[in-house]
C-alpha cells in the first residue's frame, strides 16, 4: 500500500502536546479496536498499515489536549490528514470517532467539531459516521449500556450544531424517548432514563432547536413538565446524605435538572460554559449537507433490565464558603450542572490513572473564573456518599484527594480541611452509610500526614453521649487509625482529654490463664492442650484431650446433644491464644486443626459456640474479629446463617452499632453471593459444553479429537444444580434472618419507647434502622430477587409503619 507522506509532518505537529495521554482511556480504546473478519480479508495488513492506524488513533484521541497550536488549528490540520486518509483508513477513522464519543466524553464538542469538517470535505463519511453512531446508540439501549448511550445521544444532539444533521431528525429522537413516559406497566426509573437522556442534551442543542424549532421544542417541554409533576419521590429519604435541608435543601437529580433547563429556557438558552470549538468554522460548516438521523424507536420494557438507579445530588458549598474574586454558579443554574458533569466525567475517564486524573482535574477549562478547588472537593465527596453506592472503589477518593492536594499545596488543603469541618458539624443528620465513608476516608487521610489533626476543634463529641454521631465518628476514626498504626502512638496523636473515645490496646483474652481460672471447668485439659500444640501434636492427639471433657448440656432425661461447648470453648480459645502473636499465626494454626474445628461445629449452634468464644478472645481486637471471621467462612468451618445469628444474638448487643459488626455483616453477604455467582457459572458453562457437543453429533460433525472427558454428563449437570438449588436456598435464608431480627429488634424498641412515654428517635435506634437501609441499598440487587417473599412473609401491613417505609423506600428504587 502506497503510504500518505502527508501524515507524518501534520501527526508530528498536532501532537505536540505537553501532558502524556490518559493511559487508563489509551487501554480502554485499544480493546475496541478490532477488526471484522471481512475487513481483515479484503487486504493484508502490513507493518505500515499497522502503524499508520497506530498514528490516527494517537492523532484522534488527543486532538484537544494542550499544545502549542491553538484548537481551531489542530482540527483544521487533523480534518484535512483525515480527508486525505479516508479512502483507505474510512472504516478505522469512523470506529476511533465512535469510540471516543463514548470514552472521552469531556471532549465532545471537539469531536463534533472534528465530525462537521469531515462531513463538510466527504459527505458519505459524515453518513456512515451516523448510521454507526445510530447503530451503536441502538445496541447500547439494548445492552443496558445506559451511560456509553446517555453519551451518545448527547454527541447526536450536538451535531446539530455543526450541520451534520437535521434539527428535526433530532428532535423527532427526542419526542420518541420522552414517549417512554406515557408507556404504561413500566417502572419509574425506566421513564426517568429516557427523559433524563434528554434534558442533559438540551444544553449542547437547546439553542439551536429554539432558533428552529420553537414551537416543537415547546410541545417537548411541556410534555416533559407534565411527567416531572407526576413522578413519585418515596425512595429520595433513602438516598439522602443527610435527613435535613438545612443549610442546602437535597433534591432529586432530575428534579434539580428539570429546574437548570427552565432557568436556562428563561435565559433564552444561552450558556456560558460549553466550549464550542465549531463556531470557529461556522463559513465551513453552513455550506454542508445535512444527514436526517435515523429513526431511534426505544427497544421494549424487559424485566430483566437494570435501569441506573435514581441519586440525590451532594451539596456542601454555596457561594457565601467561596472566596471573593470567583462565583460559585447557583444550585439551579445550568452552569452548576455542566461544572459538575465534566467534572464527573474527567473522574469516571482517568480513575485508573490518579495522577492524570488530578492533573485533568486541576486543568479544568474557565478555571480563573471559578472556584476550581471547592467545585472539585464538592464533586470528589458526591461521589463518595453517593447512595446506594460510590460509582468507584472507596480508596480512589482518599488517593485523587491527596493528589490535588499535592498539586495545589498553598490552596487545596485548606479547602479541603474547611470541607471536612463542615462534614463533621453536619454528623448528626448524616446518613450512617455516609458517616461510615466519611470515617474510612478520613482515618486513610489523616495516616498520609501523621495522624495530625486539630482535635480539640472537635472537643464537643467527648462532651456528648458516646452513641451520638459526632462521639461514634471520632472513636470509629480512632479504631481505623488503630489498624493503619500501633496504640500508643495513636494514643500520643490526639489530646489527653479524647483518650475516652480511645480504643482499648488489643489484646487476646485467655480465660484458662486468669485469676481464679482453677474454678473453671476444663482449666486442667485447656493447659494439656495448650502443652500438647506447643509440642507440635496432630489434630489427632489434641481431639484425644479434648474427649474427656464432658458435655456441660448433658441432660439424664434427654438424648445425646449434638454438640460440646466446652469443648469448643476449650479447644478455640487455646488455639486462638496460641496464634495470637499475627494474623499468619492464627491463619496456621486454623489450617492444621481445620480437621478438628469442622469435626466440633457441624449444627449451626456448635457454629455459634465457637463465634461467641472467638469474640471472648479478641474483643478488644476488631480486626481481628474482623479477620478470623472472613477465614472461619472461606475455609467453610462457620456457615454465613450462623456469623448472621451471632451478629444479632444478646452476646454482641453491646457492640450492635460498632462498625466493625456491620464490616462483617456485608462481608458475610458478599460471601454468599459469590459462591451463588460461581456455582452459576460453572453450571452455565457445563450446560454450553454439553449442548455443544449435542450440536455436533446433530449436526453430524466429526468427533474425533473432541474430549469427551470435558463434556459434563447430565448426571452431572444435575447435581451441579442441586448445589446451586441448596446455595439459592441458603441465600433466601440469610437475608429472611437479617431482616427478621432486624424487624423484631426495631419492634421491640418502638414498643418499649411508646410504653414508657418516651421519644422513639434515640440514638440507637438511628443507627439501627439506617443499617437496615443500609443492607437494603448496599445489596439491592441480590434483595431484589426476594422481594415478593420478603413482602409476603416479613414487611406486612402488621409491620411497624417505621420499619415498612424503608422496606417501601427499597421497592421504590426500581419502580
Amino acid at each position: 500500500m502506497k503510504l500518505n507522506h502527508m501524515l507524518v509532518p501534520k501527526w508530528t505537529t498536532l501532537c505536540r502536546v505537553d501532558v502524556k495521554p490518559h493511559l487508563s482511556l489509551s487501554l480502554a480504546l485499544n480493546i475496541h479496536f478490532v477488526f471484522t473478519a471481512s475487513h481483515r480479508s479484503k487486504r493484508r495488513r502490513t507493518s505500515d498499515d499497522v502503524n499508520i492506524e497506530d498514528r490516527l488513533d494517537s492523532l484522534i484521541t488527543r486532538v484537544g489536549e494542550k499544545s502549542t497550536s491553538s484548537l481551531e488549528s489542530n482540527l483544521e490540520g487533523l480534518a484535512s490528514v483525515l480527508e486525505a486518509d479516508l479512502p483507505n483508513y474510512k472504516d478505522k477513522i469512523v470506529k476511533i470517532l465512535c469510540d471516543c464519543v463514548v470514552y472521552l466524553p469531556e471532549k465532545i464538542t471537539v469531536y463534533t467539531t472534528l465530525v462537521g469538517l469531515l462531513n463538510a470535505k466527504n459527505y458519505n463519511c459524515g453518513g456512515e459516521f451516523s448510521e454507526l453512531l445510530v447503530r451503536n446508540l441502538k445496541e447500547a439501549l439494548k445492552t443496558g449500556e445506559f451511560e456509553s448511550a446517555r453519551m451518545i445521544v448527547r454527541f447526536v444532539a450536538d451535531l446539530v450544531n455543526c450541520h451534520v444533521l437535521v434539527a428535526s431528525s433530532v428532535l423527532q429522537m427526542f419526542d420518541n424517548f420522552v414517549e417512554v413516559a406515557l408507556e404504561d406497566n413500566i417502572p419509574q426509573v425506566r421513564s426517568d432514563w429516557y427523559v433524563n437522556s434528554v434534558l442533559s442534551a438540551l444544553p449542547w442543542v437547546g439553542r439551536e432547536l429554539f432558533e428552529k424549532k420553537e414551537a416543537e421544542l415547546n410541545k417537548l417541554l411541556q410534555t416533559i413538565e407534565n411527567y416531572i409533576s407526576k413522578r413519585h419521590h418515596i425512595h429520595v429519604p433513602s438516598l439522602r446524605v443527610w435527613a435535613s435541608d438545612d443549610p442546602h435543601p437535597q433534591e432529586e437529580y432530575l428534579d434539580c435538572l428539570w429546574a437548570q433547563i427552565k432557568n436556562l429556557r428563561n435565559n433564552k438558552w444561552v450558556e456560558k460554559q460549553i466550549s464550542r470549538p465549531y463556531l470557529a468554522f461556522d463559513g465551513v460548516l453552513c455550506d454542508a449537507l445535512q444527514h436526517t438521523l435515523p429513526q431511534i424507536i426505544p427497544p421494549s420494557h424487559n424485566d430483566e433490565m437494570k435501569y441506573p438507579i435514581p441519586t440525590v445530588v451532594f451539596r456542601i458549598f454555596d457561594y457565601t464558603d467561596v472566596p471573593e474574586g470567583t462565583v460559585l454558579p447557583g444550585s439551579h443554574a445550568i452552569e452548576r450542572y455542566l461544572i459538575e458533569e465534566q467534572i464527573n466525567k474527567i473522574i469516571d475517564s482517568n480513575y485508573l490513572e490518579r495522577k492524570e486524573c488530578a492533573a485533568a482535574l486541576l486543568s479544568f477549562p474557565t478555571k480563573n473564573k471559578l472556584p476550581l478547588n471547592y467545585i472539585i472537593i464538592e464533586t470528589v465527596f458526591g461521589q463518595l456518599f453517593r447512595l446506594p453506592k460510590a460509582p468507584h472503589l472507596e480508596l480512589f477518593y482518599g488517593v485523587i484527594l491527596l493528589e490535588v492536594c499535592k498539586l495545589q499545596p498553598s490552596t487545596m488543603p485548606q479547602v479541603l480541611a474547611q470541607a471536612t469541618e463542615m462534614l463533621f458539624e453536619r454528623l448528626d443528620s448524616m446518613h450512617t452509610i455516609c458517616i461510615e465513608r466519611f470515617v474510612t476516608w478520613f482515618s486513610y487521610h489523616l495516616s498520609m500526614f501523621q495522624f495530625r489533626w486539630s482535635w480539640d476543634d472537635w472537643s464537643i463529641a467527648v462532651q456528648q453521649d458516646p452513641t451520638s454521631p459526632k462521639a461514634r465518628f471520632v472513636h470509629e476514626v480512632l479504631q481505623k487509625i488503630l489498624r493503619l498504626s500501633y496504640h500508643q502512638r495513636v494514643m500520643e496523636s490526639v489530646p489527653e482529654s479524647f483518650h475516652c473515645l480511645l480504643p482499648i490496646k488489643p489484646q487476646p483474652f485467655y480465660k484458662y490463664e486468669q485469676e481464679g481460672a482453677g474454678s473453671l471447668p476444663g482449666t486442667m485439659k485447656a493447659h494439656a492442650l495448650m502443652s500438647a500444640i506447643k509440642s507440635r501434636c496432630t489434630p489427632e492427639e489434641a481431639a484425644a484431650i479434648l474427649k474427656e471433657l464432658p458435655n456441660p448440656m448433658t441432660d439424664d432425661d434427654s438424648s445425646e446433644p449434638v454438640f460440646n461447648p466446652l469443648k469448643i470453648d476449650v479447644f478455640v480459645s487455646t488455639l486462638l491464644y496460641l496464634g495470637s502473636k499475627s494474623f499468619s499465626h492464627s491463619f496456621a494454626a486454623l489450617a492444621k486443626f481445620h480437621p478438628l474445628l469442622k469435626s466440633l461445629t457441624e449444627t449451626e449452634e456448635a457454629q455459634i459456640c465457637l463465634l461467641r468464644t472467638l469474640y471472648e478472645v479478641w474483643k478488644s481486637h476488631q480486626q481481628m474479629l474482623v479477620v478470623l471471621v472472613d477465614k472461619l467462612l472461606r475455609t467453610q468451618v462457620v456457615e454465613c446463617s450462623a456469623v448472621a445469628n451471632w451478629l444479632f444474638s444478646d452476646e454482641m448487643s453491646q457492640d450492635f452499632i460498632s462498625f466493625y459488626m456491620w464490616e462483617i455483616m456485608h462481608s458475610t453477604i458478599k460471601k454468599m453471593s459469590k459462591q451463588v455467582d460461581k456455582l452459576q457459572k460453572d453450571v452455565d458453562e457445563a450446560r454450553d459444553k454439553l449442548d455443544a457437543q449435542r450440536r455436533r453429533a446433530a449436526d453430524g460433525l466429526d468427533m474425533d479429537g473432541y474430549d469427551d472427558d470435558d463434556v459434563p454428563t447430565p448426571e452431572i449437570i444435575d447435581r451441579m444444580e442441586d448445589k446451586l438449588e441448596t446455595a439459592l436456598s441458603q441465600q433466601k435464608s440469610l437475608f429472611l434472618i437479617i431482616f427478621q431480627r432486624f424487624i423484631i429488634l426495631l419492634t421491640e424498641h418502638l414498643a418499649r419507647c411508646e410504653s414508657d412515654g418516651i421519644d422513639y428517635n434515640t440514638a440507637w435506634y438511628k443507627w439501627v434502622i439506617e443499617r437496615l437501609q443500609q443492607i437494603f441499598l448496599q445489596h439491592h440487587y441480590l434483595v431484589y430477587k426476594y422481594v415478593s417473599t420478603l413482602e409476603e412473609l416479613l414487611f406486612t401491613s402488621n409491620v411497624d409503619i417505621h420499619i415498612l417505609e424503608i422496606f417501601q423506600q427499597f421497592c421504590s428504587l426500581r419502580s
